[in-house]
């Protein structure tokens, strides 16, 4: 098949970090979700070290597109060479580079360079995936500069959890009641309006009004990658609450000999400018921890008490 015309885009950012700081956040991109905005879910497949493979769902121009990506990673001269297998259209071949140049004073220079070719070669979809990378790209850098500038801040900043549930009922109940997501308002009572389109199979976007406790309204905007087969429903807030800067998460429906466990996880990054303007002047990152962590903890562990009530209750009806 043949190959049209190389398009490049290069983006850099100078970052007052050290090298292997920012090199570090560009090779672990299991936490891509956590700390890139344009990157949902990044399941890793094969790792030796040097070479990986992933499945990638990423936000392009809107959209939730999803390809594999092969990756060899270079820690001593702080170099990763990706390409993509397998590309969603228009997009015919991508492959690319990310670079971190050490520079005077502890500082570096970070590289993302892509080299990408389009299906047909219309202008049209090549500005498409021209506009793509340059979105992302500066997302991607912008984000990566200020966690690394902040990083012996990062983990007062960053809160993971989880709650789980025993069911006496079928996974396949529990896992309905989960992904059917846009049944929840009227029956889960912090859910006031929820919005859901699946225009990919597995591939959910929601817009949402939750109800706090103290009874106020937030609105949020999300992701949710379906994986029925394994009963897990991963997550990503792609608009949050304004205390919260990323915010990522999953269901899991594992049954075992003796009934399903169901467990809710949520992986946190705080907003530290907006924590005294959201909870008030004498607020602190630890009165933000325990607000978020409050917060969301009441609402997982509704849902699952209600996926838990789902199955159980189907069980004793027949």
């Amino acid at each position: 098949m043949p190959i049209g015309p190389v398009h490049r885009t290069v983006h850099s950012v100078q970052v007052d970090a050290a090298a292997g700081v920012v090199y570090g956040l560009v090779a672990d991109a299991t936490q891509w979700p956590l700390h890139f905005p344009p990157n949902v879910h990044v399941e890793r497949l094969e790792f030796d070290a040097t070479h990986e493979r992933l499945r990638m769902w990423v936000v392009a121009n809107g959209e939730v597109h999803s390809w594999i990506s092969r990756r060899r990673q270079d820690p001593v001269q702080r170099r990763i060479e990706f390409r993509h297998t397998l590309p969603q259209a228009p997009v015919e071949t991508l492959h690319g580079t990310w670079t971190v140049e050490e520079r005077p004073g502890g500082t570096c220079l970070l590289t993302l360079l892509r080299d990408f070719t389009v299906v047909g070669n219309r202008p049209d979809d090549v500005a498409w995936v021209k506009r793509a990378c340059d979105t992302n790209s500066c997302a991607e850098l912008d984000n990566i500069k200020r966690l690394a500038e902040r990083w012996r801040h990062l983990d007062d900043l960053a809160l993971s959890f989880e709650h789980s549930v025993r069911v006496r009922g079928p996974a396949e109940l529990v896992y309905d009641f989960l992904y059917r997501a846009g049944d929840w308002p009227g029956l889960v009572p912090h859910v006031s309006r929820l919005d859901l389109t699946e225009n990919s199979p597995g591939v959910q976007t929601l817009s949402m009004d939750t109800r706090t406790a103290d009874g106020t309204t937030h609105t949020t905007e999300s992701v949710r990658i379906c994986f029925p087969h394994a009963g897990r429903i991963v997550h990503k807030q792609t608009v949050t609450p304004d205390l919260v800067e990323a915010h990522t998460g999953e269901w899991s429906v594992l049954p075992d000999e003796s009934g399903v466990t169901v467990v809710s996880q949520h992986s946190v990054v705080l907003r530290e400018e907006a924590v005294t303007r959201t909870l008030g002047p004498t607020a602190d990152l630890a009165t933000a921890r325990r607000c978020v962590r409050q917060e969301l903890g009441r609402n997982a562990t509704t849902v699952l008490q209600l996926a838990k009530r789902h199955a159980e209750s189907a069980i004793r009806v027949l």
